[in-house]
């Protein structure tokens, strides 16, 4: 996609280093400190400050977010299985269009799977991640060190001179041309804020404090630094590598006559690897679908908590699964994470001012707890009033998804503050 996207390596390279350790900075300094402290999970959390009603409110709108990204991977999944029984996969032209109805079943049959595997609870999923984890960074690596090779790269000179990614993006640039399409450019800092921010529900957003409150001291607050550089990092540009390998030996198989990327995923990998690829690519998808299913089943529960974890599971499963069979949506993916971090994020800022500056201004922190309401609408209007600039700047004024990220969190947190210090009524 990086590539795709007109991505010079060098800003690749430079912008996913700069962009993964800011996101790892946050997770250390932002999340686990309150985790540590609170040792709650964030709905929980939430509850205590914005009340019941309104987190029922914010974990069907998380919910429905992760069942969307879950579903993107769950084709990324389908598109490698398909590989080896020539199921094509087809990109239709509608944004809601389905794929051929071979792959259609295809995805249907992994998303039942992985809902199944996230069914089993957390110790299953952690089981699978566990045990696919590392096999699955050797692979990446492998995919890039075949890639460089394919692309007849043979020193670190011409690596970081990159003649061969510039031919590729060339490439690109014709067939949009010839399509009359604007080129497109992801600049360094589009890379260093998609990296940062890409999981900018988790940190900025607070989500992993679900997990975090486990931590024993501060320095578990690291740990995601595992995930950003062996896993996306190295992913990424590994990804970015095979593509321009297959432009190089199949270009007729790469992009279509618009300039649009219709290689996928489970394809790139098996010009690479063969049967290892297909496998790594289908496990990558596994990997990723099978905790975000299970983030929106515990979701879902919040919103009927006398139902059952494994029935909202399987419903987050088959909600996941739906999307997941509609191809243009995985192919948004790079804008799809910006708007769910623009989305979700801003909630993590009401619970960093609610612990860190409330008390400090003389207001009353867990004001929901303490003054026993089901809605505190100093939560619900900082909130919503941010998300829907965000979204308007998004869909209608055309921004890069992941740039309103930051400015949202940080309106969200003061207008929280400001409507508490005129909303709020004593409490005993």
């Amino acid at each position: 996609l990086f590539l795709a996207a007109g991505a010079s390596l060098q800003d690749l390279i430079l912008g996913l280093l700069l962009g993964n350790l800011l996101a790892v900075l946050t997770w250390r300094y932002l999340v686990t400190p309150i985790a540590i402290a609170k040792r709650l999970t964030l709905y929980y959390q939430l509850e205590r400050i914005a009340g019941g009603s309104l987190v029922k409110f914010y974990n069907v709108v998380s919910g429905l977010l992760f069942c969307f990204l879950a579903g993107a991977m769950i084709t990324v999944s389908a598109t490698a299985i398909g590989v080896p029984f020539n199921i094509a996969f087809d990109v239709p032209q509608a944004m809601l269009g389905l794929s051929n109805p071979a792959f259609t079943l295809l995805v249907v049959l992994v998303g039942g799977v992985i809902a199944a595997v996230a069914a089993g609870g957390y110790e299953r999923v952690a089981r699978v991640a566990n045990i696919a984890a590392p096999w699955m960074i050797v692979v990446f690596a492998a995919c890039g060190v075949v890639s460089l090779a394919q692309l007849e790269v043979s020193s670190f000179a011409s690596l970081w001179e990159g003649t061969f990614w510039t031919d590729a993006i060339a490439f690109v640039r014709d067939k949009e041309a010839a399509a009359g399409k604007p080129p497109t450019v992801f600049g360094f800092g589009q890379i260093v804020i998609f990296a940062w921010l890409c999981n900018g529900a988790m940190h900025f957003g607070m989500a992993d404090l679900t997990i975090f409150r486990f931590a024993r001291n501060p320095a578990s607050g690291w740990a995601p630094a595992i995930g950003m550089f062996l896993g996306h990092y190295m992913a990424w540009i590994a990804a970015g590598l095979l593509l321009a390998a297959l432009i190089k030996l199949q270009p007729a198989a790469t992009l279509n006559a618009t300039g649009e990327v219709t290689a996928n995923p489970g394809l790139l990998a098996y010009g690479a690897l063969g049967w290892t690829g297909i496998a790594c690519v289908v496990i990558a998808g596994w990997t990723t679908a099978n905790p975000t299913i299970y983030r929106a089943g515990l979701a879902f529960q919040g919103v009927l908590p006398r139902s059952s974890p494994v029935v909202m599971t399987l419903f987050a499963g088959a909600v996941a699964t739906i999307a997941g069979a509609f191809p243009n949506l995985s192919a948004k993916l790079l804008g799809f994470v910006g708007t769910y971090g623009t989305v979700l994020g801003p909630m993590g800022a009401v619970i960093f001012v609610d612990f860190y500056l409330m008390r400090k201004f003389g207001l009353r922190d867990e004001y929901a707890l303490h003054s026993r309401i089901s809605t505190n609408s100093a939560v619900l209007i900082a909130w919503l009033l941010p998300v829907v600039v965000g979204l308007y700047l998004i869909f209608v004024q055309g921004v890069f998804a992941a740039y309103a990220v930051i400015p949202c969190w940080f309106a969200c947190g003061t207008l929280y503050l400001l409507l508490s210090k005129f909303m709020q009524r004593p409490t005993t």
